[in-house]
């Protein structure tokens, strides 16, 4: 009787937020680059990024990798982006995946696609559906998937 009780208080002491789930990108080498593009393209605000020089490890990484990222850390408001360059000979193309950033204005939705698409390749031009006052997919020129969605009032 008193382990359930304990499940029970644990159970309603628990928060809706409790979770996030936030995007973790990789690189083949342009980890730093890619991060400052999208501070920039996002408006955002890189609050971490650590090269391999900067961790204990440093010794044991090779020499042309030490000012690679270890770690990178993008907050848009209260949303995270995360990323880092995958190991030498390790990096895959992402595939069957978008980050996709939902924008309540379409002005800035507009921004927000022209920025990314800068360099990069236009899947599908941002326009309205019949979902969304603005909508359209891209790859940025980093090689990641983005969709940029402005729903229409429901």
């Amino acid at each position: 009787m008193v382990k359930v009780r304990r499940e029970f208080v644990i159970i309603r002491n628990q928060k809706e937020n409790d979770m996030q789930i936030n995007p973790y990108l990789n690189f083949n080498g342009q980890c730093e680059a890619a991060f400052k593009f999208y501070e920039k393209a996002l408006r955002g605000k890189i609050i971490a990024m650590m090269t391999h020089a900067q961790t204990p490890m440093a010794e044991k990484a090779p020499p042309d990798w030490q000012n690679k990222i270890i770690h990178a850390r993008l907050t848009v408001g209260d949303q995270v982006l995360m990323g880092s360059d995958a190991p030498p000979g390790r990096y895959e193309k992402p595939g069957g995946i978008f980050v996709t950033l939902g924008i309540k204005d379409p002005a800035e939705a507009e921004r927000v696609f022209h920025a990314l698409a800068e360099g990069g390749t236009v899947n599908m031009p941002i326009q309205e559906t019949f979902w969304a006052v603005r909508f359209g997919m891209l790859v940025d020129k980093f090689g990641t998937p983005w969709m940029v969605n402005c729903e229409k009032a429901s």
